[in-house]
């Protein structure tokens, strides 16, 4: 079993940049994925980025050059970076790690809002 812990999130003005923190616990070592995804209120959960054991790293095409992640995985934590927000980065962003075998695990997710 693996626990996850999201820190960070808040209200920010358009433009500006706010960091995401997650650590997981527990039965790390086998974990092969870190990333992130976002959910609004009605709308499908959306993938956002995610960084590979590998080192490969994915973005949503609309955050890709304004968010950035990054990971530790000696550590199990993962990160993101976001700036250049804007009001429809507006969302619940939650950490997600897998497993072999498509087990998949997730944070309670920090809430971002860009608004001025």
């Amino acid at each position: 079993q693996i626990h996850l812990v999201e820190s960070g999130g808040g209200l920010v003005q358009p433009g500006g940049s706010l960091g995401l923190s997650c650590a997981a616990s527990g039965n790390t070592a086998s974990i092969y994925f870190m990333g992130w995804y976002r959910q609004v209120p009605e709308n499908e959960r959306e993938f956002v980025a995610s960084i590979r054991r590998s080192g490969t790293i994915n973005y949503l095409d609309t955050v890709e050059g304004r968010f950035h992640i990054s990971g530790d995985y000696a550590k199990s934590q993962v990160f993101l970076q976001l700036t250049n927000l804007k009001p429809e980065d507006t969302a619940v962003y939650l950490c997600s790690v897998l497993e072999p075998g498509a087990r998949q695990y997730w944070g309670q997710g920090p809430q971002v809002t860009v608004s001025s």
